[in-house]
């Protein structure tokens, strides 16, 4: 896909903080050996939760990784996550701060709910609660505010990992907050390359991140959208696409990209990961016909697919939603073969929630850091778990891998459980 003036949007910088590895490397091994990113709770209480499994990010030390160890504490675990995917993506590209004009250079970013800490307010609770133990706002007024710390809502905003990455990087150009959930990352990448053709940056630095490890965050994920029952094995416990599923496993993580020109990144002499060659969105609507069928997800890929210029048949593999829940899988199962035929019954299918699990913004991020990833390899991971096809998901789910790729061209996906979608091809370059 190119723009009006024949301008080409290409990924050259890929940085990746995950549960199954910080940095491209391990993250990319743990896809080829594997190995599961889901295991017992440890940074919160499991006893009251609904689920004692998590994907959480470990050997993560945000001082080390920042540019500035003193804005840990005005930042929150999803923008330290993004802000350091996002060093890591600058590194990988090659691109220092000064190496591009700070007017061409943006910031994209996707974000989903920060949950605050009933700690974090506590002080102010406590100075505001009268003798009878009963919440008092004169008191709240007098003394209970000025015990909650200045900056705490700066935690809270999911417009500050756009914020804190334009600061490190000097990026002066277009900047903007995507919060759709899952497909944030998608819808990201489709506005930088947006802007990009349009010729109003030579560069933009994409990406999503959260972390969902929380107590707020899991029991409303169970309530809404349905975690595992599971209490076995951790690391069987997200199967997506298997006739046994039960349900998904939260997460967190966080991935950033960098998205030039072509002709830019020729220049600079860097190396090129994939083209983007098209981006689409599409939305179920409202009523039981359009959410069971995933009208939205049929229209996004329909759309980037017509955007790419490509025949359904051309793909190499598919980046699943795969979010592992019974009623999900099978809506996103029926919305890959009416939207590509017969043909969708050869593409390799991967669904790496099975690695990672599910963490809003931040998965689809992670995901399509794996696309990139396959893409650059020739190789696509397995989806763990995979044990017992559905035949309601038809579906060539990758079962045993890695498995070479015959087409190094790739769509990635991402839906939300209320129905907003997103779908991109990529092709190495």
């Amino acid at each position: 896909m190119a723009g009006c003036d024949g301008i080409r949007a290409v990924v050259t910088g890929v940085g990746v903080v995950s549960p199954i590895g910080i940095g491209k490397d391990r993250f990319w091994d743990s896809l080829m050996q594997n190995r599961s990113g889901i295991d017992y709770l440890q940074s919160i209480a499991s006893d009251d939760l609904p689920s004692p499994f998590a994907a959480e990010v470990r050997d993560f030390d945000p001082a080390t990784m920042l540019r500035d160890r003193k804005f840990v504490k005005v930042m929150s675990r999803d923008m330290q996550l993004g802000a350091a995917s996002a060093n890591l993506a600058m590194k990988d590209a090659a691109i220092k701060r000064g190496d591009i004009d700070p007017y061409r250079l943006g910031v994209v970013y996707g974000a989903g709910r920060m949950t605050t800490h009933p700690a974090e307010l506590l002080a102010g609770v406590q100075a505001s609660t009268d003798e009878s133990n009963h919440f008092s706002m004169t008191r709240w007024g007098e003394g209970g505010m000025g015990r909650v710390a200045p900056l705490w809502l700066l935690r809270q905003l999911p417009n500050m990992p756009a914020c804190h990455i334009s600061i490190d990087h000097n990026a002066a150009g277009p900047n903007n907050t995507i919060t759709c959930r899952d497909a944030s990352a998608l819808l990201a990448l489709g506005e930088a390359v947006r802007v990009i053709e349009a010729g109003r940056a030579d560069a933009m630095i994409v990406g999503a991140c959260s972390s969902n490890i929380h107590p707020v965050d899991i029991a409303k994920f169970h309530k809404f959208e349905g975690l595992s029952k599971r209490n076995d094995d951790p690391s069987r416990v997200c199967r997506p696409f298997d006739f046994e599923r039960d349900g998904a496993v939260v997460g967190e993580g966080a991935a950033t990209f960098v998205v030039e020109s072509y002709e830019h990144a020729r220049r600079r002499g860097a190396d090129i990961y994939a083209e983007v060659l098209g981006i689409g969105a599409g939305c179920d609507g409202k009523g039981y016909a359009n959410e069971s069928a995933g009208l939205g997800l049929v229209r996004a890929i329909e759309s980037t697919v017509r955007r790419a210029q490509i025949r359904p048949d051309e793909l190499g593999h598919i980046n699943a939603q795969g979010k592992s829940t019974q009623a999900d899988d099978i809506v996103e199962s029926r919305a890959y073969n009416r939207s590509l035929g017969d043909c969708v019954l050869k593409v390799p299918v991967t669904a790496m929630k099975s690695f990672i699990g599910h963490f809003d913004a931040g998965a689809g991020a992670v995901e399509l850091a794996g696309t990139l990833l396959s893409l650059k390899n020739g190789e696509v991971p397995a989806t763990l778990n995979y044990e017992i096809p559905d035949p309601r998901c038809r579906l060539n789910v990758v079962q045993e891998g890695p498995q070479k790729l015959k087409s190094r061209t790739a769509l990635s996906v991402n839906r939300t459980a209320m129905g907003q979608s997103a779908a991109a091809v990529l092709r190495a370059v």
